[in-house]
């Protein structure tokens, strides 16, 4: 009895020892992506009520849909290069 003891502590252990690994990784990612690089666009008024109004249709910010097509187009361009 004493060694299954022994053996469930041990798995435990290293089952906390994991999920502390996984949470670093978590807080890792979660950093690398709040690094954003920050560019100044000159768009269109016309260009941005387009964008604006896209970007509400899809509740997103201006922002949120101007990145999200630039990384659709990305995909696209890799999909096309591979």
């Amino acid at each position: 009895m004493e060694k299954n003891e022994q053996q469930l502590e041990n798995r435990l252990k290293r089952l906390e020892e994991l999920e502390a690994q996984i949470r670093q990784k978590e807080e890792a990612l979660k950093s690398a992506e709040k690094a954003r690089k920050q560019i100044v666009l000159r768009l269109s008024p016309t260009l941005w009520n387009d964008l604006s109004a896209w970007a509400q249709e899809d509740f997103r910010s201006i922002n949120g849909q101007i990145e999200y097509l630039l990384t659709e187009a990305v995909r696209e361009k890799r999909k096309k290069d591979h």
